[in-house]
Parts: structure tokens; sequence; C-alpha cells
């Protein structure tokens, strides 16, 4: 803990103990998990996104990377909740996943967020019923609305992120090299059938995941 924060939560010198409302907001603070609930990627995929990064590394391309088994597609960032309130959200996270059948997906081209002047996200496309996913993350966000969790405005546009850009400027001719390289990736393809919550846990070598819990979709008829 921070000799600040230390020293408020010992007391001052005239040995008034601190309040109680600052004890629990502090605690609070330190409890907190920071996750988000995402679906990992089926076998095949996965092993193709690797080459792919693997390929894209080689590159001068001025890229934090992500690790290769560290890339999932994400639903919804949390952001740091109450480890309290996690059994009443996963419990609504798994109605929420009743509702809707399993996802296919497969791999389809190469691009950055927000554009080639400025990019700040390297990613992979995927082809999928993006309409539904839109709704399945709508119907998710709006169950843990209560528990403080933001609705994200923009639009939904399911991605691989295979890094971030160190500094958002261009490339030089970097990327307009290497996207059409990838125009014309295809595939696999593979189906997303559970949901998961990841706790994150930022560190100087890299954020570090961890499977908190997992809910299936339902059963396709």
């Amino acid at each position: 803990m921070p000799s600040g924060i230390t020293s408020v939560a010992q007391g001052n010198k005239s040995g008034e103990k601190p309040q109680k409302g600052l004890l629990t907001a502090l605690k609070g603070i330190y409890m907190a998990i920071r996750s988000f609930l995402a679906f990992e990627l089926p076998s095949d995929i996965k092993q193709k996104v690797a080459l792919v990064s693997d390929e894209l590394r080689r590159s001068r391309l001025n890229v934090k990377w992500v690790k290769a088994a560290n890339i999932h597609l994400t639903v919804v960032f949390m952001g740091n909740i109450s480890p309290d309130d996690v059994p009443v959200m996963a419990e609504e996270i798994r109605k929420g996943c009743l509702e809707y059948e399993p996802f296919d997906i497969s791999l389809k081209g190469l691009g950055v967020f927000p554009g080639t002047k400025r990019p700040r996200v390297l990613w992979l496309g995927l082809e999928t019923d993006r309409e539904r996913l839109s709704s399945f993350m709508k119907a998710l966000q709006e169950r843990l609305e209560p528990f403080g969790i933001k609705e994200e405005k923009r639009g939904f546009r399911p991605h691989l992120t295979l890094g971030r850009f160190r500094r958002p400027e261009r490339q030089g001719t970097l990327l307009d090299d290497l996207i059409p390289q990838y125009k014309g990736l295809e595939g696999p393809s593979g189906r997303l059938e559970e949901l998961v919550m990841f706790e994150s846990e930022l560190k100087p070598q890299g954020a570090e995941y961890t499977k908190l819990q997992s809910w299936p979709l339902a059963i396709s008829p």
C-alpha cells in the first residue's frame, strides 16, 4: 500500500481514528477486480492467429504486441468490479447466455483502428453474424447496468486485437503494404459456445489474464 494511504489508514499524529467511510473506500479500491467478458478462440483459429501474429512481428511496425495466448474476442469490458457483486452478476450473465445460441466465426482480413493515418490498434477481422452478436453484447450490458457497467456507445465491430501502436502516427508505407497482403485471409472457421469472465492484472511484462468463471450458450436445436 502506498505510504500516503498507509498514513491515512493508521490515523494522524493526534491519535484520531480514520473515518469509517474512508477505510471502506480504500478497501474497495484494493479489492476490486479488473475484469471483462470474452470468448476464447477455437483451437484452429487460435493457431492461425498465432501464425499471423508471428509473421507481423517480423515487420518494422512500432507496435506493442499482445501475447498470442491472450488474444480473444472481448464482448464486454467491465472495468473494476467488487468481488461481493460477482455471484449476483454471474447469475445475470448465466441467464443472458441461455438466451443466445453459439456463434459461428471465421477470420477475415487485417486492419487498424481508427485508420492508417493515425493508427492505434492493429487487428484481425472476424466474419460472423454481427447483428446477433451485437444484440448479445447489448443484452449483457443491460443486465449488468445495475452494477455500474457502462454501456459501450460505439458500434460493435468483432475483431481480434493483435497489438497497439506505441505512437499514433503514420507508419510510412508499411501498413499500405501489409494490409493488402492479408486482404484474402479467410478462415479457418470455428464456433463460440462458452462465455468467460477474465480477471486482468496489469504487470510490467504485460497484462496477465485469469479465467474466473464461464457459462455455456444455449444448446442449438
